[in-house]
């Protein structure tokens, strides 16, 4: 079932516009939900958005991207900053002993924008873009917005800051999944050998 949800899966950038439950909604961030993340510490916030005037006000954040508008809902996948007392920094300094002196000197706010650890909150909407295609609910990922515009507009907590927008509904029209590299050509076992 995943693996064939996941062959047909593609981002769509033209939605009918129609109403989607709150139930399936609420099925979709459940996913989101019970994803895993470092430390159980689970970093994030989910901003479902429905109302179309703000859905218009966030396709301006996106620099104007249109086709936002034509979503049923959004969700904000938004990251809230792991405090210091947490350890993240010890954390990245073993990740990256070169620059150890470099992490442990860097202005709070610098560090706090490059190790929010968004790449967390892609899990959970990894997971919910997958729940919404079980029902036939196409998505796509938004990257490309102002972060503070965006921040503001959900009125978020100053410790907490717009990651990623994913926009839901379901597909005006059909379009073909991207053709994918085979797996050969992606995948090493054990030690990656340069060909000669």
């Amino acid at each position: 079932m995943l693996l064939e949800l996941l062959r047909n899966r593609t981002s769509i950038r033209n939605f009918t516009g129609e109403d989607i439950s709150m139930e399936i909604i609420k099925y979709i961030l459940e996913a989101g939900r019970l994803s895993p993340s470092g430390g159980n510490e689970q970093p994030w916030i989910f901003g479902v958005i429905i109302d179309k005037d703000m859905i218009k006000k966030v396709s301006e954040i996106a620099y104007n991207q249109k086709w936002i508008e034509s979503a049923s809902f959004l969700i904000a996948l938004c990251t809230c900053i792991v405090e210091k007392e947490c350890g993240g920094r010890d954390i990245q300094k073993a990740r990256f002993p070169k620059i150890t002196e470099v992490i442990e000197n860097m202005n709070d706010e610098i560090y706090s924008c490059l190790n929010v650890e968004e790449h967390q909150t892609k899990i959970p909407g990894t997971h919910m873009a997958l729940a919404a295609l079980e029902h036939g609910i196409a998505s796509t990922w938004v990257s490309y917005f102002d972060v503070d515009k965006m921040s503001m507009l959900l009125n978020l907590p100053k410790a907490c800051i717009a990651s990623e927008i994913l926009a839901f509904g379901y597909p005006a029209n059909k379009k073909e999944p991207l053709k994918k590299k085979k797996l050969e050509e992606i995948v090493f076992y054990n030690v990656f050998k340069i060909e000669k």
